[in-house]
């Protein structure tokens, strides 16, 4: 009985993975198709890179520009699992890693956190 359970559960873990697996990958390509609109959000000030590897609110935003963020940050979520698991790191680690390199290719006006928290506009 035990063995039984246990192949079970080794069987749902192995869905469960791969499930994780195809989201992160469609993750990505939702992402990409984002980039114009969260990119009007940067750039409007609406919305900052935060030291964490994801998007902050800045302002109050219109319902559709809230979901747009929760959608990205959820896929942002999804991908660094998987490059957590490929790495060994933590999901954490690897949205800060993230995160500086976001701040280092942001385009001037966008607003970022540093690691102590605090916002600035990254300059030309």
């Amino acid at each position: 009985m035990k063995s039984h359970c246990l192949l079970s559960f080794l069987a749902l873990l192995t869905l469960f993975v791969g499930a994780v697996s195809v989201y992160a990958d469609n993750a990505q390509d939702r992402m990409r198709d984002r980039i114009p609109a969260l990119d009007a959000l940067r750039m409007a000030g609406k919305v900052g890179e935060n030291n964490l590897g994801f998007l902050s609110a800045r302002v109050d935003l219109s319902p559709e520009a809230a979901a747009l963020l929760v959608a990205e940050n959820n896929d942002r979520r999804a991908v660094y699992a998987r490059l957590a698991r490929a790495s060994g790191e933590t999901v954490e680690a690897v949205g800060r890693q993230r995160a500086l390199r976001i701040a280092r290719q942001a385009r001037p006006g966008v607003w970022l956190q540093n690691a102590e928290g605090e916002w600035y506009q990254r300059q030309p």
